[in-house]
């Protein structure tokens, strides 16, 4: 697992705790998709792409801003043409890279993600894939391959559903199988997704869900290759979301059309990248203020554990192996 250099935590702590500013931003670079996941809003609603020259702008005016991170995600980062390009510019301007990928074109462009330091790979079950993302895991899985072969170390996501609960340790062991690391957080009752769609997906054995994260929890202890901390597990299980969030704090989320939002969970636009990216982030400040103080709070993983990082919680520190 690569580990970041203490100049570089310091650099992070200076940016968020010092300058009050969000050192990632996750940036939604593509409004398409080649899936069409049955509990996912993002590719139900079309939207426009900022051009590369737009995007260009703006990692330069994120580094200038402080940000150490560029993620790309949301909706397929690969339908994009020119992501090499993207990933290549915020790199040498000194970011760290980062990606989240349904994996369907891996194979097919692994060769051209010499600039990208964090790869994820949607990956939800095998049997249950299928029904999910309606497409067989295959390709998925071959997209890993081809991406490990080209040195990338890899983060397999898995969403849990009443679908796939029983398939979680399966995952794992396909993750030790190829050399990955997996992540795990729960499904999440997103606005446009019909309510049988969510009946259908949604936990309701609580016993049989409790006993399926109770396992993980196991396996991470005897060393499994899971990045989420036991703090995080345990939350899962309990269906509590126990902390205080940071996520604005630490992330700037930029959509494909170049709209400011809040967080994955509230989207709400707050503002226009166009604008210029300090001066949309400060307008939007107070906004995102009031939604995190008024917010119940969620379960996606990168949100809670890096908030408990944030309040430097030992048992996530020592644990989580992801950014």
């Amino acid at each position: 697992m690569r580990m970041f250099s203490p100049a570089f935590a310091a650099r992070a702590l200076w940016q968020m705790r010092v300058r009050r500013r969000p050192f990632v931003l996750s940036h939604g670079i593509s409004s398409r998709c080649n899936l069409q996941c049955r509990f996912c809003r993002y590719w139900r609603k079309s939207k426009g792409e900022m051009s590369t020259p737009e995007i260009l702008k703006m990692i330069d005016e994120a580094s200038s801003f402080g940000i150490g991170v560029y993620n790309a995600w949301t909706v397929e980062p690969l339908l994009r043409p020119d992501l090499p390009e993207i990933l290549k510019y915020a790199k040498g301007l000194g970011l760290v890279t980062s990606m989240v990928t349904n994996g369907k074109l891996l194979a097919k462009r692994s060769s051209e993600l010499s600039d990208l330091d964090y790869l994820s790979v949607s990956l939800d079950g095998l049997e249950s894939y299928r029904s999910l993302r309606g497409s067989a895991p295959d390709e998925v899985i071959k997209g890993v391959k081809a991406a490990m072969d080209e040195g990338h170390e890899v983060l397999i996501n898995c969403v849990i559903s009443r679908a796939n609960l029983h398939e979680l340790k399966d995952l794992v062991c396909l993750a030790e199988d190829l050399g990955a690391w997996i992540s795990f957080e729960p499904i999440h009752q997103e606005e446009g997704i019909s309510k049988e769609i969510w009946e259908e997906l949604g936990i309701v054995d609580k016993a049989s869900y409790k006993k399926a994260i109770d396992g993980l929890i196991k396996m991470k202890r005897k060393g499994a290759p899971i990045i989420n901390s036991q703090t995080y597990l345990k939350m899962v299980m309990d269906q509590s979301s126990r902390f205080r969030c940071h996520a604005s704090q630490i992330i700037l989320h930029v959509a494909s059309d170049g709209i400011i939002e809040n967080c994955r969970a509230r989207s709400k636009p707050l503002g226009y990248i166009s604008h210029g990216l300090e001066k949309a982030w400060l307008a939007a400040s107070d906004e995102m203020k009031k939604t995190r103080e008024s917010c119940d709070g969620c379960l996606f993983f990168g949100y809670v554990e890096n908030s408990l990082l944030y309040d430097i919680v030992p048992e996530v520190m020592a644990h989580y192996k992801w950014m």
